[in-house]
């Protein structure tokens, strides 16, 4: 996938076949999107484009609003590359952009980006106030000379970002990844804490995510799978402000690594959520808190596929 700037659209030679989108998760319901319009593509010897956005369109409408997102940028161009489409066109939403009409947007996207063919999802509205239809959008570009079609619903399941974003806060990790397609990422930097894990035999790794826009999962206890580089390594998570040993204390993401015991402190980890264990709560003392990890670990490695396989 080669990634281009949308004025340098308007400079190619042939036209191209194009959905349109922030593809926030670049979810199943993406996907399929894209492989209707690669199909499409195939069919009119065109090639396929995926024009996206460098900045949430909330970001520039409600100023001092920034959504949590599923993806950072750098995750969302990796996903829509990995759909097999030819280009990603990264347009900047404005608010000059956010006010054309929907034929207005039609026009741009014929002239300026070389759309011949527009697919749009089948709940896709665009255009100032979204007030207008896909029988709309199909007049608006007969008289342009773009073709229009609209994509079918995915089969079987309901998916959006927002469904996902839902998911994850409310620790449904199972049904976002189903819905993803793959295993919700974390990546952050790991910085060095109290030591009170390491004292119980569960040394833990405190971790700053590096992008302050990622959505975080709800609180809790997950099984997770770590990456350190291109080793990987099974282990769990908890997210919360730690109730036994601070009040108040603000949230933490501390990682505990099966059968590890180097040193992370400044170093990259990136953690896939593969479950959530349970709930966080306060212990009467430090030998219940204890006692419940040793349990919560083993609940982790049942619930790693494939983890005790390993000979772990």
């Amino acid at each position: 996938m080669e990634i281009i700037n949308g004025d340098r659209l308007s400079r190619m030679n042939n036209e191209i076949a194009a959905a349109i989108g922030f593809f926030d998760g670049v979810h199943r319901g993406h996907r399929f999107l894209l492989e209707q319009l690669k199909i499409q593509a195939v069919v009119r010897q065109l090639p396929s484009a995926a024009i996206t956005f460098f900045q949430h369109p909330q970001n520039i409408l409600c100023p001092g609003f920034q959504p949590k997102l599923l993806n950072t940028f750098d995750e969302r161009i990796e996903h829509l590359a990995l759909t097999g489409i030819d280009y990603c066109s990264l347009l900047d939403f404005t608010l000059s952009l956010s006010r054309l009409s929907a034929q207005e947007f039609i026009q741009k996207l014929k002239e300026e980006c070389r759309v011949g063919l527009l697919l749009i999802g089948y709940n896709h509205r665009f255009g100032k106030n979204r007030t207008e239809g896909f029988e709309d959008y199909v007049r608006y570009g007969n008289e342009c000379g773009m073709e229009i079609l609209q994509a079918p619903e995915l089969p079987d399941i309901s998916v959006s970002s927002t469904r996902i974003r839902t998911c994850l806060a409310r620790k449904k990790v199972k049904e976002a990844n189903q819905m993803l397609s793959y295993l919700y990422r974390l990546e952050g930097i790991v910085h060095e804490g109290n030591r009170l894990g390491r004292k119980m035999g569960f040394p833990t790794a405190n971790l700053e995510v590096s992008d302050k826009n990622k959505l975080i999962p709800g609180e809790g206890i997950y099984a997770v799978w770590a990456y350190r580089g291109q080793k990987k390594y099974g282990g769990m998570v908890y997210i919360g402000n730690r109730p036994t040993v601070t009040i108040h204390g603000e949230n933490r993401i501390e990682v505990h690594l099966f059968d590890f015991s180097d040193d992370l402190y400044g170093e990259t980890l990136q953690l896939e959520f593969v479950d959530f264990l349970r709930e966080s709560r306060h212990f009467e003392n430090m030998e219940e808190l204890k006692k419940q990890l040793f349990a919560d670990r083993e609940a982790a490695m049942m619930a790693l596929p494939g983890f005790l396989s390993l000979g772990a």
